[in-house]
């Protein structure tokens, strides 16, 4: 998939070693907000997971430069037709519009090409940058979920930020 200059790629084998070389470099960014795959085992198992039906997941390229993931995690099919968007930058990660871009993307593809209903971004109430990029894309609101997500061994509430078919499309 291409959007204004990036390359969004379902994750391969061969970018471990890339990816692996960003997240260790992202750590202090990351720390007590995702846990991106970290060893050569956890990335192998995030790409057979992309591949399911249960998962997409997307390595976000800019001018060969990996820049950042986003993924539709937990996809669920039938009475629902929901999935959470996860993203978090690597490296440097690029700018802020390209993340919003490959976000953007991604969520597109959950509701034009895979069909889904309703989109839901988790992230902690500390997460301005992540809560604002949800907000930008029309993502509202919706309450908290209280011990939610475990990040880095502790459980940490989570804004729960929604966003339906019929929204996006208008």
């Amino acid at each position: 998939m291409k959007v204004e200059g990036l390359e969004l790629i379902a994750p391969r084998s061969g970018d471990a070693g890339e990816f692996l070389r960003l997240v260790e470099a992202s750590r202090p960014y990351h720390e007590g907000l995702v846990e991106p795959p970290a060893s050569r085992e956890s990335f192998a198992a995030y790409v057979r997971r992309s591949k399911g039906p249960s998962h997409a997941g997307f390595l976000v390229w800019s001018e060969d430069r990996l820049i950042a993931a986003v993924n539709l995690n937990n996809i669920v099919r039938g009475a629902l037709d929901s999935a959470s968007v996860g993203y978090y930058r690597l490296g440097d990660g690029g700018t802020r519009e390209s993340l919003r871009s490959a976000v953007s993307a991604v969520v597109g593809h959950g509701f034009d090409s895979l069909g889904l209903h309703r989109l839901e971004a988790n992230i902690q109430p500390s997460n301005t940058r992540s809560r604002e990029l949800a907000e930008s894309l029309g993502f509202r609101l919706e309450g908290l979920a209280v011990e939610y997500l475990r990040v880095g061994g502790q459980w940490q509430d989570h804004e729960r930020w929604a966003l339906l078919a019929h929204e996006w499309k208008a």
